[in-house]
């Protein structure tokens, strides 16, 4: 068993990769801070929470670097986090429906889908050309950003592995302005999420802080990096990474039945 300085000290270091990983590719930063605080043996509760704690110190520290960028569509992000919001709040009070091992077969399960994403996701960046913002287009988005609100909330990951390829794919948004929008979007959301799981009991609030701590200056170094980096190599790295962290959570709940 770790001490707390030692487990602090290795939360501020996993929340500076977090976050600035999570800014360069807008995903939140979640996927990598939730398996940190399984691995810790926190509850599913105070995993989520926590986590969705240092996503908003994320969203927030990212938000305001892309803002001086002048990269952010704030009229679509204010739109996604309308619907994403009351998924946020039925996301955290759902949340204490998990036992551990469902947390972890699920969560798994989620993590394979956004490993395959990321990986991938430069495939998905070929996509071009502003598509017509159609009634059907707008109703898909606000659907599945309703259903990304339930999910930020429910695991604490944040909204962005679906805000990002909702943008792209739906709407047929401009690439350079797709992150930043989704770090809008996702900072509302999450900050809702995190009064929600506040006032349900739920975070681990020195374990959320030091997390947070590193996210922040993560993700104002990823936002910067973001115009320059080659991210395809990080991106397949990161992919595979999460994919065998994947398969560790479900193997864990097989072998606990």
């Amino acid at each position: 068993m770790l001490d707390i300085i030692t487990t602090v000290i290795i939360l501020v270091a996993v929340g500076l990769g977090a976050g600035t990983l999570g800014s360069m590719i807008g995903v939140g930063g979640g996927i990598i801070m939730v398996p940190a605080l399984a691995f810790l043996g926190l509850p599913p509760t105070q995993i989520a929470s926590t986590s969705l704690f240092a996503v908003a110190s994320t969203s927030v520290s990212s938000t305001m670097a892309y803002s001086r960028q002048k990269r952010i569509d704030y009229k679509l992000g204010a739109e996604m986090a309308t619907f994403a919001i009351p998924g946020a709040v039925i996301g955290a009070l759902l949340s204490g429906q998990f036992t551990a091992q469902d947390f972890r077969l699920y969560f798994g399960i989620l993590l394979s889908l956004v490993g395959l994403y990321v990986a991938f996701r430069s495939s998905i960046l070929k996509e071009k050309g502003e598509k017509r913002r159609s009634p059907g287009r707008r109703a898909a988005m606000y659907a599945i950003t309703f259903g990304a609100g339930i999910i930020s909330s429910l695991f604490g990951v944040g909204g962005g592995m679906i805000f990002v390829p909702t943008m792209l794919l739906v709407l047929g948004m401009a690439v350079q302005k797709v992150a930043p929008t989704s770090q809008l979007t996702l900072m509302m959301t999450a900050i809702v999420g995190v009064f929600t799981h506040s006032a349900l009991g739920h975070p681990d609030y020195l374990y959320a802080i030091a997390l947070s701590a590193g996210a922040f200056v993560g993700a104002q170094l990823g936002a910067r990096w973001s115009k320059k980096a080659k991210e395809v190599l990080v991106q397949r790295m990161l992919g595979i990474v999460l994919m065998g962290v994947a398969a560790k959570f479900i193997f864990d709940w097989l072998s606990a039945r």
